[in-house]
């Protein structure tokens, strides 16, 4: 437990300071407002993958109340090493999301790290993410004390996939206007639902919630926060897309200790990504 809030505290923080100088004046501190706002890139911490690779977790920290910003995916918004697009969003919601997306790499990854940057409005905001011992975080293992563990999400087509750096599928297809269906099925262990402990995954409470990730257009989700049926753990919702183009959507599923505030513990939500081509 204390890891993790060491990796959430310390990456905003030095995401705040590692800026120029001109900069140093927008910080957490600062009265929160609605629109004009920068918005941060945040090293969460790494975990371990199944097989021996890692996976390096980023959010981000929108400093407006209301203000959605997009940054395309370019010079104003890259990680590296690597190519530009390593899967970090180009919309931002506003205030704090954590670990919207993870860089996998590999085991012999060693000391060196991989940094996302962000420039807006001005300014620029680097933040590296390394394997240091430091920043490990319990997304997969379970989470100290208790054993929870994230939620599975699966898709129609199968795959399946629980942590930070989630599942992907696609791309689907579909027209401006016309409303995509989104199915998925969400599961948990419900280890940190006392009231329900024991009554097995299928019963345990999971809240979905849908996010435009990167697209150059708005999207509807009806619902944007689908129910999970009790039963079988299946979730139905549809998006309605503005305008043409290539788009990733995210489903985020936390399980009973993260509905509220994800943040608090990096073993306790799931992303899935669905990639969507929008014709005219």
């Amino acid at each position: 437990m204390r890891r993790r809030r060491l990796a959430t505290g310390i990456g905003l923080v030095l995401a705040l300071v590692g800026r120029p100088a001109a900069a140093t004046a927008q910080l957490s501190l600062t009265p929160v407002k609605a629109v004009g706002q920068t918005v941060t890139p945040v090293f969460e911490g790494w975990y371990r993958n199944p097989d021996g690779s890692y996976s390096i977790s980023f959010g981000y920290f929108n400093r407006n109340s209301e203000e959605v910003l997009d940054v395309p995916i370019g010079p104003e918004n890259f990680v590296a090493p690597g190519g530009q697009d390593q899967g970090q969003p180009t919309h931002f919601h506003p205030r704090r999301h954590w670990g919207v997306f993870a860089v996998t790499v590999p085991a012999d990854f060693g000391e060196k790290t991989i940094a996302w940057t962000i420039r807006i409005r001005g300014e620029t905001f680097t933040i590296p993410g390394s394997l240091h011992p430091d920043w490990q975080i319990d997304a997969l293992e379970g989470e100290a004390g208790t054993g929870n563990t994230p939620p599975v999400l699966k898709f129609a087509d199968g795959s399946e996939g629980r942590g930070p750096g989630g599942i992907a599928v696609g791309p689907l297809t579909v027209r401006v206007g016309k409303p995509l269906a989104l199915v998925v099925w969400a599961t948990d262990d419900g280890r940190r639902a006392p009231s329900i402990a024991g009554a097995g995954r299928e019963r345990a409470p999971v809240t979905l919630t849908w996010f435009v990730h990167q697209g150059p257009g708005d999207v509807t989700f009806t619902p944007a926060s689908p129910p999970v049926d009790a039963a079988d753990g299946k979730a139905t919702a549809t998006a309605t897309f503005s305008a043409p183009g290539a788009y990733v959507l995210r489903v985020r599923a936390n399980d009973a200790s993260g509905v509220a505030n994800a943040g608090h513990a990096q073993c306790c939500w799931t992303n899935g990504f669905v990639k969507v081509v929008v014709t005219p």
